[in-house]
Formats: C-alpha cells, structure tokens, sequence
C-alpha cells in the first residue's frame, strides 16, 4: 500500500522543510512518495522541497481546493493523504490512517492541535469544531486522507468552493464508505490566529458555512496574504 502525501503550499520557505521532514520520519515504515503543489509562491518553496526528495507541481490557482487537485493529479499511491504545508505529523498518525484503511475506512482525517501559544477565540472554538467535525464525520484541512478510488469518484475538491473545501468533500465522500476521524492528532501553525483579528475569522466561518456562497472569493487573505 503506498501513500502520497499531496502538500499545497504558497511561499512556505518558512516551514515547508519541516513538514516535509515530519512526513519523511512518519512514513518510513511505508512507501510513499511527497508531493508539493507549488500555487506561484515567489521564495523558495519549491526549491526546498525539491531538495528534500519531494516531487513539485507548479501551479497558478491562488485557490487551495485546485491546488491540491493539481498535487493529486499526479499522485501514484493508494491512499492520498492531504496536509498543510504549516502542519507536522507523527508515526502514530500515519499508522492510524493506514489501520483506517486497512479497516474499511474510505476517507478520514485527523483535527489538529494549534502550535504555541493561541488567542482566546481559538481555545475557544477549538473544543467545539473538533466535537462537531467528528460527530458529523468532516475533515479539518490541515490533515485529510482517502482512497484514490473515493477521491476519484467524487471528483476531487470542488473548485466552486474557495473555502471549506475539504467539508464538502468529506460530505460527497461518505457516499462510498465509512469515515474516519483518528484518535492521534497533527500538529499545525496557529498563525491564522495571530494574523487576522478574531472578527475577520469568524465572518470568515460564518461564511463558508454557508453552501455555495460566491463572496468567499474576496477572502483569499485568509490563505494568500501576510502571515505572522
């Protein structure tokens, strides 16, 4: 069983080395293969993950959900396995996503602990998403997995949505099977909460829980703008 790890990044100098190098000792008990959608960052992302062994996809979207359909475009696993570019994984993860598998799991995903210290919105809402996430069997963007045969049938990440991408997957994807939310947790960068004010980020929400909503697309900051 091979796993690809598709890795959607925009200018992630920064961190793109460690989540490749958090992948690469996760997985070594496991064939796979690392690849990087490059979505027209201007440093050197792509450099760094060409070093590293990871295959690069260069793309032109300024949109994740067709960035990450690039990346998958070329994937040759058996298992697809999507995570952020700001986000850290552990053996225990990737074991838990292969035994998914491996149990009659055709998609699933794990909800992420927030690095550092974050604002109160966050350790507020956290709690919350994650009961709601697993109740309702979504999948948190910084970590999600299926089937190449699941993701397949359900066409990829719907490139209307330029936001909350990975729920309406999660949502076509429970037509082909059972999902599963892991135990073991990936960890990522608490920086959306350290650049945008807590206003910006719930409006933000707010919207993309609204299905088919056009104005997300003036929200592209959030995801391609300043970070701290």
């Amino acid at each position: 069983m091979k796993l690809s790890f598709i890795v959607p990044a925009w200018n992630e100098e920064a961190l793109i080395g460690a989540t490749i190098a958090s992948i690469q000792s996760s997985s070594s008990a496991f064939e796979h293969e690392i690849i990087v959608a490059d979505d027209a960052s201007d440093d050197r992302t792509s450099e760094i993950a060409k070093e590293m062994g990871a295959i690069v996809v260069l793309c032109n979207n300024r949109q994740i959900g067709k960035t990450r359909n690039d990346g998958a475009k070329v994937a040759t696993g058996d298992i697809f396995i999507f995570i952020d570019a700001d986000t850290s994984t552990s053996e225990a993860v990737v074991k838990e996503t292969v035994e998914a598998i491996q149990n009659g799991a055709v998609a699933g995903g794990s909800f992420p602990t927030f690095e550092g210290n974050t604002i109160l919105l966050a350790k507020i809402l956290t709690p919350v998403l994650r009961f709601v996430f697993y109740l309702k069997g979504l999948a948190a963007g910084a970590y999600m997995f299926c089937t190449r045969d699941s993701f397949e049938k359900a066409g990829g990440f719907d490139p209307k949505f330029f936001a909350a991408e990975e729920v309406h997957l999660a949502n076509k994807l429970h037509k082909y099977g059972t999902f599963k939310t892991i135990k073991s947790r990936v960890v990522t960068s608490g920086r959306k909460f350290r650049t945008h004010s807590s206003l910006e980020i719930i409006t933000t929400l707010f919207l993309v829980s609204i299905p088919g909503i056009r104005n997300i697309k003036k929200r592209k900051n959030l995801w391609y703008g300043p970070r701290k």
